[in-house]
């Protein structure tokens, strides 16, 4: 199971928020790759990129720092935020991004992510961000709609084989991990997913990591990494345990 950190970029630093929350920002580094190098000094295989201001402005804003960070790691990185059209695709891909994470325009334009899937195959990741199991769109301010499982089939059948699954009423939160909600999600459509949102102890990373066979493939982690309330290596460890 990979454990993955998130580093969201805002205004070029990196932040966390709250809930998703714009208005209640923390700044961990004025410089975002200075934390990409250090996770993956932590032993991280794999990292995980938000625009925050392209999930707002509806296209990539923040490609200077993302160019950097590309720049000064050497382990694979996925982005998600204001990625639209095929034209940003091919602009982030072109970039050296190794996945691109469809958010809203899965809910908004479902044929846009079957189009990306055949072209790119497993290159295309969907974000599934849900509030109480009904799916949140540009910058989780906008309800989609749709429920949680209802949107994972439809973009398994679209030729997705990865989801994300975040439940926004726990990101940044550090309360736990929704890990029943998670494996119900990947149980529900057949994808392989990754949970994200309100990590806080080794005993979620255990959680999830009892769910592998389930189709629960990574977690990512934010808050609590930067914060201290857990060990990055020692997450890596026991996710990497034969089971």
């Amino acid at each position: 199971m990979l454990i993955i950190p998130a580093i969201d970029i805002r205004n070029g630093k990196c932040v966390r928020l709250f809930k998703g929350d714009f208005a209640q920002e923390t700044v961990f580094s004025d410089h975002p790759e200075e934390m990409a190098m250090k996770w993956q000094s932590a032993g991280a295989r794999f990292l995980h990129l938000v625009d925050l201001d392209g999930a707002l402005a509806k296209k990539p804003m923040n490609l200077a720092a993302i160019e950097r960070i590309l720049g000064s790691v050497d382990i694979p990185v996925e982005l998600g935020g204001g990625i639209r059209s095929l034209e940003n695709i091919e602009e982030v891909l072109a970039l050296g991004v190794s996945r691109v994470i469809l958010g809203s325009v899965a809910v908004q334009d479902p044929a846009l992510v079957e189009e990306a899937c055949q072209k790119y195959e497993e290159r295309i990741i969907v974000g599934i961000d849900a509030k109480d199991g009904i799916v949140a769109v540009d910058g989780w301010g906008v309800s989609g709609e749709v429920e949680a499982g209802e949107l994972a089939k439809r973009m398994v059948n679209a030729g997705v084989r990865t989801i994300i699954y975040t439940d926004i009423s726990r990101d940044g939160t550090l309360t736990g991990v929704n890990a029943d909600a998670t494996v119900a999600l990947a149980k529900e459509s057949g994808a392989a997913v990754i949970a994200s949102g309100g990590v806080n102890s080794l005993d979620d990373i255990r959680r999830l990591k009892a769910l592998e066979a389930d189709g629960v493939c990574g977690v990512i982690v934010g808050k609590s990494i930067y914060t201290g309330a857990l060990d990055l290596q020692e997450a890596i460890e026991i996710a990497g345990q034969e089971g």
